[in-house]
């Protein structure tokens, strides 16, 4: 912000005093010294390692993936997208289940329900392939990483709207509920 409005300083008085050209090497001169002091003078007061924040923090290993918000129980950004689509179908479940007075057969029964898009329909999810069992009194869905890890657990929801993991093993109504 200081540099900018150096810069506008010295336009100012450029416009203000260029009646011959002398006044234009005067006003290259002042950029050119003005520029690396405040470029200095900003990056002087940011931490070493500004890239990886989570370095500073002793005793927590180092992890590429960076929460999206408070409580936010992901472990990576795969797992947020499985996450955010278990939501989304959670949410168009309920909205379908009030309009109908039961739940969806299929994935394709909810679409426009909520904000469950035709798209969503697809099992493949990114990392994560979806399994839809719908009855009329109830329904569960399940997220089954491709590729099972530490940042990829296993997760199932059903008509109580609580979403469960499990690392290791298919997740079901007797896993842990998330945070």
């Amino acid at each position: 912000m200081s540099l900018w409005l150096c810069a506008s300083v010295v336009d100012r008085k450029f416009v203000q005093t260029h009646r011959n050209g002398v006044r234009m090497k005067r006003r290259v001169l002042l950029i050119s010294v003005f520029l690396p002091i405040f470029a200095t003078s900003l990056f002087a007061q940011l931490p070493a390692d500004y890239s990886r924040p989570e370095q500073s923090a002793p005793g927590i290993p180092p992890s590429s993936y960076t929460p999206k918000y408070k409580g936010d129980p992901s472990r990576s950004n795969s797992e947020f997208d499985a996450l955010a689509y278990m939501r989304v179908v959670i949410r168009a479940e309920k909205a379908f289940n009030k309009q109908y007075g039961h739940y969806a057969l299929t994935l394709n029964e909810l679409v426009h329900s909520g904000n469950f898009t035709k798209r969503m329909v697809d099992p493949n999810r990114g990392d994560y392939t979806a399994s839809y069992k719908g009855k009329k009194e109830s329904y569960t869905l399940t997220m089954t990483p491709k590729t099972p890890d530490a940042d990829h657990r296993y997760f199932y929801t059903d008509d109580d709207g609580k979403i469960r993991g499990d690392e290791g093993k298919s997740a079901d109504a007797n896993s842990p509920i998330l945070k």
